[in-house]
C-alpha cells in the first residue's frame, strides 16, 4: 500500500522528523533521557496507536545500530532481573490492549512523561545512589518497562529509574539498555502483527522515516563526547512537561469529557 505523498503535510512531516531525531539521539547516548518524546511528539498530529506501529520498526533498526557498538558491554545480572519482568509486562500490555481507548492511552503516556520528568527534577533518584538494587524492584520496574514500552514505546524512564542509581560505567549501562530494548522491541513484533499495528501502510512510514534515525544515531555517537548536553536537557524536560500536560488534558477530555 503506497502512501499518497500529497496527503501528507509539512506539519507531519517536520513533527515525525523530530521525533525520530530526537529518539535516535537518545538512543545513541547523546541525550539518553528523552527516547520517550517520540510517540507523545507523533501523538500531536496521528493516533497514538497509529504512532506506535510506525515506531517499532524505526525503533529496531536504531536496536540494531546500538547492538553493534555495545555488543561486548552489557550487565549481565541486571538483564536476567529486568527481562523476565518486561516480557511479563508486554502480556500484560497485550491482553488490555483491546480495553484500552485512544483517550486512556493519550492519559497513560501524558502521566508516564509527567514521572519521568518529575523523577528528573526531584531528588529521589539521588537519595538511591549507592544501594544495592533489589531483585523483586528490578522485576517490578522491568514489568512496567515491559508494558509501557508496549502501550506507548515509554519503557525508558522505568528502566532508567531501576538501573541509573547504580551508577555503572556509561558504556555498560547504554550497552545494558540497548541490549534490553533491542529484546522488549523484537518481542513486541508479534503481538503488535496480531493487532494489525505492522499494516503495510505504517511500515511504509517506519521505512520513510529510518533515514532519519541512522542520522541521528551516528550524529549522536560523532557528538556524545563534544557537545554539552546540560542546557539541550532542561530545555527538552521542560518542553516534554508541557508536551505532556497537552496530552493528560485531552486524555481526560477524551476519556472522561
Amino acid at each position: 500500500m503506497a502512501i499518497d505523498l500529497a496527503t501528507i503535510d509539512l506539519t507531519t512531516v517536520t513533527i515525525s522528523f523530530l521525533a525520530v531525531f530526537l529518539v535516535a539521539l537518545s538512543k545513541s547516548g547523546l541525550v539518553s533521557s528523552l527516547s520517550f518524546v517520540g510517540v507523545p511528539l507523533l501523538s500531536m498530529v496521528m493516533p497514538v496507536t497509529e504512532s506506535v506501529g510506525i515506531m517499532l520498526p524505526v525503533l529496531l533498526c536504531m536496536d540494531a545500530i546500538g547492538l553493534v557498538a555495545y555488543r561486548r558491554e552489557f550487565h549481565l545480572p541486571n538483564l536476567k532481573v529486568l527481562l523476565p519482568g518486561a516480557i511479563a509486562g508486554i502480556i500484560i500490555g497485550w491482553m488490555l490492549f483491546a480495553f484500552i481507548s485512544e483517550g486512556m492511552v493519550r492519559l497513560m503516556v501524558g502521566l508516564v512523561t509527567i514521572l519521568f520528568c518529575l523523577d528528573h527534577w526531584l531528588p529521589l533518584r539521588k537519595s538511591l545512589e549507592g544501594l544495592p538494587p533489589s531483585k523483586p524492584w528490578g522485576v517490578a520496574w522491568g514489568t512496567f518497562a515491559g508494558f509501557t514500552s508496549f502501550v506507548s514505546h515509554t519503557g525508558g524512564p522505568p528502566f532508567q529509574i531501576y538501573m541509573l542509581p547504580q551508577r555503572l560505567k556509561p558504556a555498560l549501562y547504554a550497552g545494558t539498555s540497548v541490549i534490553f530494548f533491542a529484546v522488549v522491541n523484537s518481542t513486541k513484533l508479534v503481538p503488535y502483527a496480531f493487532l494489525g499495528q505492522l499494516s503495510p501502510s505504517n511500515l511504509t512510514r517506519s521505512a520513510m522515516l529510518m533515514p532519519i534515525a541512522i542520522i541521528g544515531m551516528l550524529v549522536g555517537v560523532f557528538l556524545v563526547r563534544r557537545i554539552p548536553t546540560e542546557l539541550f536537557y532542561r530545555l527538552a524536560y521542560i518542553f516534554a512537561f508541557l508536551l505532556a500536560l497537552k496530552l493528560i488534558y485531552d486524555g481526560v477530555l477524551s476519556t472522561f469529557g
